[in-house]
């Protein structure tokens, strides 16, 4: 326990999970997620120091303090951790030993545990299914003959996804017939450790819509659920999130459901996500990400507590917030760097006087320096009376960042 972690328990509760504002937090990360952990814990009193992998990333222009280099150096990971109270992080590829580094010096959620089954999509569905979580028919895939023999298990169409660091549909192929299997090139997967398989090849499932939920979990076991968020996805990026979803009352509360049952299992503390396929009759767990979500971004409009003043109260060991809309209807566009390349090729920059002019639209930029196609640069939100509304306002605020300017 850090010097300053001793004057911030609760001496109410006694306990030494309690956290209380004035602590130091640290953040494994650097990114927008960080970045909104970042400003939610200090609006709280919380101070955030960020270990990420230069000065300019997003989450190191709002942190109180800022520790750089790779994942690697555990020097600077030493140091970095001395400074803080607990930890937490934004991403999970993160490797057990630095993990292991930092629990030498403050609590540290997620744990090594759930990164490890976070990290490899073959060990997610493989826990997923032994805990009687509902998720898609899978089978090993290691070459173009076994994903030939899953194809023939599982039925044709397949989707095949390397099994470590794949993100926004990198790293996934859909293979219609057993020739197909012939143009993927295998041998670039990488490897997962304890001779898992480098692809895991996934049951094509007839979803009617895309949905996730966010789950907090304390140490000690309090669980708490937002509302189910219901997603549309362009070229396998996130698009456009809206609450409340197009799902009926059952199916709401069996998301829910699932997503507590998926903490408890893994036993996490902090921010779990878990995004599930919506069928004519079922839920079907797609993956899990223990962080805050881009899918969550509508609760910092929407909810009474947003998902990163609520991933704070869970590591911190707080009670948690208050997760019901405080509006009707709000929804979430994603602002991807194609929009910046286009305003570029027109040799001007987005019209952000035009996109703010559009009633009740809140901009959120994240800070990233260069913009790339796909690359998620900021978003907006919205809120209202009417979903349609809603989301025909976001759309209209999008389009005009590339208007002319009058």
């Amino acid at each position: 326990m850090s010097d300053s972690q001793a004057s911030k328990i609760d001496p109410a509760s006694g306990s030494e999970h309690v956290i209380l504002p004035g602590a130091t937090i640290g953040m494994v990360g650097g990114g927008q997620l960080g970045r909104m952990f970042a400003m939610a814990a200090a609006r709280m009193g919380y101070r955030v120091g960020v270990f990420c992998g230069s000065s300019d990333e997003p989450a190191a222009e709002v942190a109180a303090f800022t520790v750089c280099g790779p994942l690697s150096d555990h020097s600077a990971i030493e140091a970095f951790a001395k400074r803080c109270d607990v930890i937490t992080l934004e991403f999970e590829n993160i490797p057990a030993d630095t993990i292991a580094v930092c629990s030498k010096h403050a609590p540290t959620y997620p744990d090594a545990s759930v990164l490890a089954m976070a990290q490899d999509r073959w060990i997610e569905k493989t826990t997923l299914r032994e805990a009687g979580i509902p998720v898609a028919g899978f089978e090993p895939v290691h070459d173009r003959e076994s994903a030939i023999a899953a194809g023939e298990s599982l039925g044709w169409p397949i989707i095949v996804k390397t099994c470590r660091s794949g993100y926004d549909g990198k790293g996934q192929h859909r293979l219609n017939s057993p020739g197909e299997a012939a143009l993927v090139q295998w041998e670039g997967a990488e490897s997962g450790d304890d001779g898992q398989p480098p692809w895991v090849a996934e049951a094509l499932v007839p979803f009617e819509r895309e949905a996730s939920v966010i789950v907090a979990r304390t140490l000690d076991q309090r669980v708490q659920t937002f509302p189910v968020f219901e997603n549309d996805h362009q070229n396998h990026i996130l698009d456009e999130t809206k609450l409340p979803a197009d799902v009926s009352p059952e199916m709401q509360l069996q998301a829910r459901e699932i997503a507590t049952r998926v903490a408890e299992h893994l036993g996490l503390v902090g921010l779990l996500c878990v995004e599930l396929f919506v069928t004519a009759d079922e839920l079907i767990v797609n993956e899990v990400a223990p962080r805050p979500h881009n899918s969550g971004h509508v609760t910092i409009e929407a909810c009474a507590t947003s998902q990163f003043e609520q991933h704070v109260r869970a590591i911190c060991g707080l009670p948690l917030g208050d997760t019901s809309m405080v509006v009707p209807a709000a929804s979430m566009l994603n602002l991807l760097g194609d929009i910046w390349e286009a305003a570029e090729a027109r040799q001007t920059l987005p019209n952000w006087g035009a996109c703010l002019d559009t009633p009740g639209v809140a901009l959120h930029l994240y800070g990233k320096h260069a913009a790339r196609a796909g690359r998620k640069m900021g978003h907006l939100s919205a809120v209202g009376s009417d979903l349609a509304d809603v989301s025909e306002r976001l759309r209209l605020a999008r389009e005009r960042l590339l208007s002319d300017r009058g």
